[in-house]
């Protein structure tokens, strides 16, 4: 009789897609979080771009947005790279850029140029932790408008 038994336990298949389910399901999660989360990194990193982008350019067409009665003032072009960056979607602290009005750029001078370091921190951080708190930055010359 035990040898029935063990013979029906193991050639019943009942249940078999469950199982296959929750050994293929783990691995399928990870894959698809990653391709979301990098795709985020990728999202990030455009908006950093495009923020120091237009803060350089800000700087060197002497955009109102980055000069307060007409003088240059750095407190307003961190202003306006933060504002660009919220519009992605994208919180960049004040710290975490660096604009200047008067640098050389590829031993050229006469350019502004902006420089923003970011962290990202990837919401599934504790499940891939390759894509948390991964450095990201960003930078772009502008020629002044003399």
């Amino acid at each position: 009789m035990k040898k029935s038994r063990s013979r029906n336990f193991w050639s019943n298949v009942a249940g078999t897609a469950a199982i296959e389910f929750a050994v293929l399901a783990v691995p399928f999660l990870g894959v698809t979080t990653s391709a979301f989360e990098a795709g985020r990194a990728v999202w990030t990193l455009e908006a950093l771009q495009d923020s120091a982008t237009q803060g350089a350019r800000c700087i060197g067409v002497q955009s109102s947005p980055c000069y307060a009665s007409g003088a240059y003032s750095a407190a307003s072009v961190v202003a306006h790279i933060q504002k660009v960056a919220s519009a992605w979607g994208v919180d960049v602290p004040s710290n975490a850029i660096t604009a200047t009005e008067e640098t050389n750029c590829g031993n050229v001078a006469g350019f502004s140029a902006v420089r923003i370091s970011y962290t990202f921190s990837s919401v599934a951080g504790k499940l891939i932790p390759a894509l948390d708190r991964v450095p990201l930055s960003a930078s772009s010359c502008f020629p002044h408008n003399s």
